[in-house]
C-alpha cells in the first residue's frame, strides 16, 4: 500500500485578542476529502503568536483558559519585543504582542491527530482550537493528512 498524503488549510479570521477558533469539523472534513482511511492529521499554525490545543469547547472552560493565561503571561508586562525603537530595520507591525509569542509558545504550534475509519480519533467532548493570541487578524491553519 502507497502511503497518501493531502494538505489544505483553512483561513480563519480571529475579532478578539485571544480567541479560542473550534476547527474540529473543519479538520473532520478535510480528513474526508482526503479519502484517507488510516494514518494522522497534523494541525499547524504557520504564525508565531498563535497555537494549536485540544480540549473540551465549554464556554466556561474556555474563560478559565483566557484566564490562566492572561494569569501566566500578562499583556502588561514589560517585554524585550516590545521595545520597537531598539530593534533597527524591523519590520514590526507595531503592535506590542511580546505577551502573544510567549503565550503561544507556551501552548505550541501543533497537534497530531490519529485517524481511524476517516475519523478523526478524539473523544465526543474534545475539540481542536486553533488560539490566536494576537487579534484580530486573518489567518491560516495547515492541515496535512497522512496514510492509508
Amino acid at each position: 500500500m502507497e502511503i497518501k498524503l493531502h494538505k489544505q488549510k483553512i483561513e480563519l479570521e480571529s475579532t478578539t485578542q485571544i480567541e479560542f477558533m473550534d476547527i474540529t469539523e473543519k479538520v473532520q472534513e478535510i480528513v474526508e476529502k482526503s479519502k484517507i482511511r488510516q494514518g494522522q492529521v497534523l494541525v499547524y499554525v504557520p504564525h508565531t503568536t498563535m497555537g494549536v490545543a485540544i480540549n473540551h469547547n465549554e464556554p466556561m472552560l474556555i474563560q478559565d483558559f483566557m484566564r490562566v493565561l492572561y494569569k501566566l503571561v500578562p499583556m502588561d508586562d514589560r517585554y524585550s519585543h516590545d521595545l520597537f525603537e531598539l530593534k533597527k530595520g524591523s519590520k514590526s507591525d507595531g503592535r506590542s504582542n511580546g505577551h502573544s509569542h510567549c503565550k503561544s509558545l507556551l501552548m505550541g504550534n501543533s497537534e497530531v491527530i490519529p485517524i481511524e475509519k476517516g475519523k478523526l480519533m478524539i473523544a465526543d467532548l474534545q475539540s481542536i482550537f486553533a488560539i490566536d493570541f494576537d487579534g484580530s487578524r486573518k489567518r491560516d491553519v495547515i492541515v496535512q493528512v497522512m496514510g492509508i
